[in-house]
């Protein structure tokens, strides 16, 4: 591989994941997001409330991203090599931490309402 284009991450997250498994996944972030703007523009203000709750989420996300993605890869902790490895992991985890209180923040906004604080 000479140069890292887009199209040549696709094809690695493609053949790491499966082409269904990505694209679903893809297209479940695509929804998620749409859906946390959604909720965003309805209630014109961001709840402390449901912020502390989704954030109290992120440990359990990042802990989840990286056990699904080692198990995608058929890896382990104990097969980092060295600090790219770590980089990724890390990357890994912080994402899955996001994604999570993202996930959490739009499922309480959705299913409990505007809330009245």
């Amino acid at each position: 591989m000479e140069q890292l284009t887009f199209e040549t991450m696709i094809a690695v997250f493609e053949e790491i994941f499966g082409r269904t498994l990505f694209w679903a996944m893809v297209a479940a972030a695509v929804i998620v997001t749409l859906l946390y703007i959604y909720v965003l523009i309805r209630d014109r203000a961001m709840s402390m409330r449901k912020f502390l709750v989704a954030q109290l989420s992120m440990p359990i996300g990042a802990i989840a991203a990286v056990i699904f993605v080692q198990r995608m890869t058929n890896s382990n902790l104990r097969d980092i090599g060295g600090p790219v490895d770590v980089v990724v992991l890390l990357g890994v985890a912080a994402m899955g931490a996001v994604g999570a209180a993202i996930l959490v923040y739009t499922a309480q906004s959705l299913f409990r309402g505007k809330s009245a604080i």
